[in-house]
């Protein structure tokens, strides 16, 4: 056997020193829900180990819920996590845990944080592909034996994508038991990659024979840092592991390049790519399949239709050879071969089901085939002794075979293009690089290309008009525009020049750029959304754990069904209930009832049920992405489709957050241009966006100069505030209030009311009624104290989004009711809210405080989304049922938000919330689809309604019914790439002319 990937151990030597790794990437807690909680209840969360299936969710949801004391309680099957709210005053942990352990399951009560102490090694998240799943019994067999696991701390696994990501202690468990767990469950398993670092997969050209295998293993043997390695002869890859402080994955390829004087041409194999690759493979291995039964399946109906009309061939039929008919042994060997060799899979399938406990579809299609084959073999044999021939049925049993496997292409090939989505982001990435390499006097000495897989963090990149650019950096020579449609959703081209920030994957238009790589990798920005659309869409969403469910009863239901449908029509006939001329040809009771029988078992489909939901979810995170929404699960979904109440944060979300100062006022005798530059140089050390407004006022004034500060740069922010503006000492910024400072030995303070009163400083009535103006005018008002005086004020707009109004209007079209929440005064935040159209208001909230306002929306039980700029609104979008983080197109790794918006345009709520609600429709439509196709014909396939109409399903018939229910239901999903953004003058109901 060729030796593959899963033959090495992949965990970095350095594992231990990247413990907080797992914490960036968070792939497997992006399923977190929130609850309700009172200052009288206590919250914990607590790891359950044992569960493999909903059934075990449920119960211990159950055993939870019947403690006194317990007021809520939440199962997570995937995380393995319960969500306990209690009375600590009726309850302690220990019977919580005790209540579990009762059902039959392990507790461990973990930490506040969330995360269990990890106990000396970095937990590693590896991604797995899984081969021939067909079902969600399949689902949660595979789930429940990667759980079980000694070491393993979380599995998920998604049908859809065939993926299953795990997240172990490698210093327990290595990858490669875990493919051997899978494969040993029956199932095709191979690792993909993980979040640990130190290992590269490359394919390798120029090996043609063994030799050259042999002097490409000494050159890696050589190389030192290289600590295992192996090649596969077959893919022509090569798997390294290597230490990350001796050698880099670029010096590797390097080595081996120029060790072999250009022989050995490597490059870096995308994970996702590899992937794409597999499922291609799969696809085409279903194809060859239902081919093959294809053209074993027509002969057999010609010899069974056709022939018995054309008298020479009929008459070679009738031909006599030993005990049986010519007939008879070409349709046996025919059927022979489509049932145990084309149609191997579904036996391999149904015995691992049956073996760890469970039952799927492969169950029922082995079992329908099986009774047919059998029982025709029976026949055959029971006339070579009796001289009786009974009807045989082996091109039933090839015709289902037929039909189930054309059903699998159709849903392979469906199942792909649910994946369209990660397949253009990774198409986004290009495949080289131009690497500048320059001298200490920063000349260039060297342009060369490279794999774009094997940029550093720090290298120079040559990136030419129309090419796309190859990692996130900083422009450091050069200017252009680049257009960032493909990832932010902004449609407009963006100027870039000297230190303006750059995103990998996006398209520089028009001039030559070199820029400097500052996140390669999975750290970039595109890197990060893939992760993101990749996680949502192996989440499941609340509503499958009914799928889930039926899943489980499903098959044995069915049997059961069948061997009653069986018992039912042989007990009616030899009773003499129905007529004889019912009956087929040189048929029997038995044989009539039998075929009623098998069409139950075969016509009765559970992967519809199980594909409802995440195909949809699939569909929909992609669809999301493409429009600049990122959705971090299928339950962020759920819960935004039944949202009522929207509270918006004001500044940088309702605004533009970019704030001027309107106004300035002196009430001494101080010279204008001396206030502002005590001003200035009082807010030249606060990072607050009103004192770098107030900052840039006051160069103005003096300068005539409408430049900001250098972004990005240290050197040009001191340039900017140097050279004018006094020496400052004992700052401190004062949170909700303002600031605090000496100039000259005389203190200043800048800030609202509260700041003065708290210091004893008199607001004049003239003063007063300034500011009042001010804010009653939408503008924040900023009192000035210089040695215990007030001195002056200043008025500081921030001009408002301008959707904002139109977005607010529409929301409430739509049933959903906004609300304001902000840290400015009451004045201010009424004109805003008056400007935009929102009624409730809540002001002067601390950035804390906003979790609260949230928390009292959700008394009633109501469903509240919360959309910020995702900084100090953070506790606010965890307390939020839906958290939306907007504008946030640089850092879409928010872990507190369940919606990413990526462009900082007010509309995309509206898109998350409408996409959230035809999500949701889709889903509904698909359990109807199919829990209809299965409560209709399955009554059909029984011959419930053959006395009266006669209506009678032949097994083959039911065998491509069952095969295109899950077909439909994969189909509709796909209806959703479809989808297209509402328009605002469509909900608002505006004609235009």
């Amino acid at each position: 056997m060729a030796p593959t990937t899963g033959d090495l151990q992949l965990t970095s030597p350095g594992a231990g020193e990247h413990s907080d790794d797992l914490e960036d990437v968070r792939l497997l807690d992006s399923y977190d829900t929130h609850y309700i909680h009172h200052d009288e209840t206590k919250r914990i969360q607590v790891r359950i180990t044992g569960m493999t299936c909903a059934a075990c969710s449920n119960s211990v949801e159950t055993a939870l819920r019947s403690v006194h004391g317990v007021t809520d309680a939440s199962v997570a099957l995937l995380q393995n996590k319960a969500d306990v709210i209690f009375n600590p005053s009726l309850v302690k942990d220990d019977d919580i845990k005790n209540a579990i352990e009762d059902a039959g399951f392990e507790a461990e009560i973990l930490r506040e944080s969330g995360t269990a102490e990890r106990g000396g090694g970095a937990a590693v998240v590896g991604q797995f592909t899984i081969g021939g799943m067909t079902c969600a019994a399949c689902v949660n067999s595979v789930e429940g034996i990667l759980k079980r696991l000694n070491g393993v701390k979380r599995a998920v696994v998604a049908l859809a994508t065939s993926l299953g990501e795990v997240e172990y202690d490698p210093n327990v468990i290595t990858k490669d038991d875990i493919v051997a767990a899978i494969e040993d469950a029956g199932f095709e398993g191979s690792f993909v990659q993980s979040n640990g670092q130190g290992q590269v997969v490359l394919g390798v050209g120029g090996v043609y024979s063994l030799g050259d295998a042999k002097v490409l293993e000494g050159m890696l043997s050589g190389l030192k840092g290289v600590r295992q390695f192996r090649f596969d002869p077959v893919l022509n890859e090569l798997d390294v592991v290597y230490d990350l402080e001796v050698i880099s994955s670029r010096s590797l390829v390097d080595g081996i390049h120029l060790g072999s004087n250009g022989k050995f041409r490597l490059h870096v194999r995308n994970p996702y790519a590899r992937m794409a690759s597999k499922d291609g493979s799969e696809t085409s291995n279903m194809f060859r399949l239902f081919s093959s039964s294809l053209f074993l399946s027509i002969p057999l109906f010609f010899i069974g239709v056709i022939c018995p009309h054309i008298p020479l061939v009929y008459s070679l039929l009738l031909w006599r050879c030993g005990p049986f008919l010519m007939g008879d042994w070409l349709k046996w060997a025919l059927a022979s071969v489509i049932q145990f060799v084309i149609g191997k899979r579904f036996y391999i399938a149904a015995g691992r089901a049956l073996r760890n406990g469970s039952t799927n579809m492969d169950v029922l299609v082995a079992l329908g085939t099986t009774a047919s084959y059998v029982y025709s073999v029976c026949a055959l044999l029971y006339g070579a002794v009796t001289g009786f021939w009974s009807p045989t049925y082996f091109e039933t049993s090839a015709m289902l075979i037929t039909f189930v496997l054309f059903g699998k292409y159709l849903e392979c090939l469906a199942k792909g293009k649910t994946s369209d989505a990660i397949k253009k982001l990774v198409e986004l990435t290009p495949a080289t690089a131009i690497l500048v390499v320059k001298d200490k006097g920063g000349r260039t000495v060297e342009e060369r290309e490279i794999d774009s897989l094997l940029v550093q963090p720090g290298d120079t990149l040559k990136v030419l008009p129309g090419t796309k650019i190859p990692a996130d950096g900083i422009v450091t020579w050069g200017s252009s525009y680049v257009n960032e449609s493909m990832v932010t959703g902004e449609s407009t081209p963006l100027s870039k020049e000297v230190n303006a920030s750059v995103i990998g994957g996006t398209i520089n238009l028009h001039g030559a750029l070199h820029i400097q790589a500052t996140k390669v990798g999975s750290d970039t920005i595109l890197s990060q959304i893939i992760s993101l659309v990749e996680t949502a869409q192996m989440s499941k969403a609340p509503i499958q754990k009914f799928a889930d469910y039926v899943a489980s009863i499903f098959v044995p239901t069915v049997v059961i069904l069948s061997l009653l449908t069986l018992l039912c029509w042989y007990i009616a006939g030899a009773l003499g209930v129905y007529p004889e001329k019912w009956l087929p040809e040189n048929g029997n009771h038995f044989v009539f009832a039998l075929m009623f029988s098998i069409s139950v078992v075969v016509i009765a489909c559970p992967c519809a049920l199980g594909l409802a939901t995440p195909t949809a979810v699939m569909v929909a995170t992609g669809v999301g992405a493409n429009n600049g929404v990122l959705i971090k699960g299928g339950d962020s979904l759920e819960r935004a489709q039944m949202v009522k109440y929207v509270i918006f944060d004001k500044t940088g979300t309702l605004t533009q957050g970019k704030s001027k100062v309107t106004a300035a006022k002196v009430f001494t005798g101080m010279d204008r241009g001396e206030f502002l530059t005590l001003v200035a140089s009082a807010e030249a050390s606060s990072e607050h966006p009103l004192g770098k407004a107030i900052l840039q006022y006051a160069r103005h004034f003096h300068f005539f100069d409408e430049s900001s500060p250098t972004c990005g740069t240290k050197n040009g922010a001191e340039e900017f505030k140097s050279g004018w503006l006094y020496d400052v000492s004992d700052f401190s910024a004062l949170p909700g209030r303002g600031i605090q400072c000496f100039i000259d030995g005389k203190r200043i303070l800048v800030g609202n009311r509260k700041l003065l009163e708290e210091n004893g400083i008199e607001i004049s009535t003239e003063v007063e009624n300034f500011v009042v103006e001010l804010e009653e005018s939408a503008k924040t008002g900023i009192l000035v104290a210089y040695d215990d005086v007030l001195t002056g004020a200043l008025g500081i707009a921030d001009p408002l989004k301008r959707e904002a109004a139109v977005v607010i209007d529409g929301l409430r079209k739509m049933g959903v009711i906004p609300v304001m929440v902000t840290g400015d005064n009451w004045r201010t935040a009424r004109a805003v809210a008056k400007e935009v159209g929102i009624e409730d208001v809540r002001a002067e909230v601390m950035p804390a405080g906003k979790s609260e306002v949230v928390r009292s929306f959700q008394k009633d039980g109501s469903m509240v989304a919360m959309v910020g700029d995702g900084i100090n609104d953070s506790p606010a979008l965890a307390a939020a049922d839906v958290g939306m983080a907007i504008g946030a197109g640089t850092d879409v790794a928010i872990e507190a938000a369940n919606y990413v918006l990526m462009r900082d345009n007010l509309e995309d709520v509206i898109t998350a919330i409408d996409l959230s609600k035809k999500t949701f429709f889709r889903i509904r439509l698909n359990y109807v689809f199919a829990m209809a196709y299965n409560v209709v014909a399955i009554p059909v396939a029984a011959g419930v309604f053959f006395p009266s109409l006669r209506i009678q399903l032949p097994p083959w018939v039911a065998g491509a019914c069952m095969a295109m229910s899950s077909v439909s239901v994969v189909c509709s999903s796909l209806l959703l790439r479809r989808y297209k953004k509402p328009k605002l003058t469509t909900i608002l109901e505006i004609v235009v002319n």
